[in-house]
């Protein structure tokens, strides 16, 4: 076989996942829900995929913290921000909002691994957007 006789795969990195309907995997779609349930002013930036990664979508709340998920395609990602009220935008158009690189330096600062929110943090039923996955 000559060097350039191997056929290579040109398409986006693939997972492995099991998408479902919504487009997220189980797990994903848990995380993502409960993310949005528990913070207030979320937007969705939609990140393409690339050889190496899927596509994901990367919800930043009011303060910039932020979570990212793979998703099976951006469409997916646009349903749930339909669905939750949120506004979605693309990374390769806007770039990532300010906040989020400053919550992260904040935390890198404190040595924190993770975010811990108390009960007075959390937003009233009330102020949360509808269930994007009902």
């Amino acid at each position: 076989m000559g060097l350039f006789g191997r056929k290579r795969n040109r398409g986006a990195a693939t997972t492995g996942r099991d998408f479902g309907r919504s487009g997220f995997a189980a797990d994903d779609r848990e995380h993502l829900r409960s993310f949005l349930a528990t913070r207030r002013g979320v937007e969705a930036y939609i990140e393409p995929a690339t050889n190496v990664t899927p596509c994901t979508v990367v919800l930043v709340a009011y303060d910039g913290e932020w979570t990212r998920r793979a998703c099976e395609e951006p469409d997916a990602a646009r349903d749930l921000a339909a669905k939750a009220g949120i506004p979605v935008y693309e990374v390769a158009a806007t770039g990532y909002p300010p906040r989020m690189r400053a919550w992260t330096a904040a935390r890198k600062r404190a040595g924190q691994q993770s975010p811990v929110r108390s009960e007075a943090e959390r937003p009233r039923d009330e102020d949360m957007p509808p269930d994007p996955f009902v």
